[in-house]
């Protein structure tokens, strides 16, 4: 007896799939609502520094190479004024998913616009003399969720195009550590494994609960071997279970939790953009069946298709 097989998929094929392995719309829903109400926080809090950038002497900009090869101009106070008060505007707009019917389109205008003000926005940033790289996932995310299109609040269709995007979100994200460490070894060597930099950083920055370990001999050290595997191994994210590839990234948020508390280093946009591997639909979908609402109906404005469960006669 022939019994038939399914055709093996040559690997550019089963590559193509995991890059596009469908998600829920809800779930690009709820991460672009998280992405652009976050921009009005960092604008307003973790980046109002900005302001400053505009009255400041046109011979401090040090231009990034980017904006040297757009030909991006030097920050004038009409510049960065008009960059802050135009995401306020289009950022909550962006947020809602809603966006103007152009024929038999809805381009994602909005969603555009706003990453490209953004972007503009921290070129002006690290344009100073210090480039941080906290915000390499953030952007990529900015840049990327526009391409899904319309997408839903708990709606549970799946969305290839949205797995594309949250999956090109999730190597952003892998690689600022992956690449964090390479650059520490391209730059410091394997002394930078036995060297003083978490002793500077407690020094400079500790709080009352890092101070501690600089009164215990090789503690520091030993907690840079740990950050430098840590960096180098978090590609495994990509290659294990769904149930512990989120313990995985639970492991990321408390390392980044445990940074915090001892050198009060804060990587809000970088944990934003990883919440790319998170369930984000399922809280809001519990909302809606709190309320007697069932989520694909809102969503689609259509109830679920109901299995035919006729009998079948010969």
């Amino acid at each position: 007896m022939v019994t038939a097989t399914a055709p093996r998929r040559g690997i550019g094929r089963r590559l193509l799939h995991w890059a596009t392995a469908p998600v829920p719309y809800g779930r690009i829903a709820a991460f672009r609502t998280l992405l652009y109400l976050y921009i009005l926080a960092d604008i307003t809090m973790f980046t109002h520094w900005v302001y400053g950038h505009a009255g400041a002497p046109g011979n401090l900009y040090m231009p990034l190479y980017i904006a040297d090869f757009l030909h991006l101009p030097v920050p004038t106070p009409g510049l960065v004024h008009g960059l802050f008060w135009a995401m306020v505007v289009l950022a909550p707009i962006a947020a809602t998913g809603w966006n103007p019917k152009i024929g038999r389109w809805r381009p994602q205008i909005f969603g555009f616009l706003v990453f490209l003000l953004f972007t503009e926005w921290m070129i002006i940033a690290m344009s100073y003399g210090k480039v941080d790289h906290d915000r390499f996932g953030f952007l990529i995310a900015l840049a990327v969720v526009p391409f899904v299109g319309r997408a839903r609040q708990g709606d549970p269709t799946l969305s290839e195009s949205g797995g594309w995007a949250l999956r090109t979100t999730q190597l952003a994200v892998v690689a600022t550590y992956f690449l964090a460490a390479l650059a520490k070894l391209r730059y410091g060597g394997f002394a930078w494994l036995t060297g003083s930099t978490m002793t500077r950083a407690v020094m400079r920055r500790g709080t009352i609960a890092a101070t501690w370990m600089l009164k215990v001999p090789g503690m520091l050290v030993l907690a840079q071997f740990g950050i430098l595997l840590f960096e180098l191994f978090s590609p495994v994210v990509f290659v294990v279970s769904q149930r512990l590839r989120y313990w995985i990234v639970a492991f990321f948020y408390s390392f980044h939790l445990v940074v915090f508390l001892t050198v009060t280093i804060a990587f809000v946009p970088h944990l934003i953009a990883m919440a790319a591997f998170l369930p984000l639909e399922k809280p809001v979908q519990a909302i809606m069946r709190a309320l007697g609402k069932d989520p694909h109906t809102v969503a689609t404005g259509r109830p679920p298709q109901q299995p035919d469960t006729r009998p079948v006669t010969a």
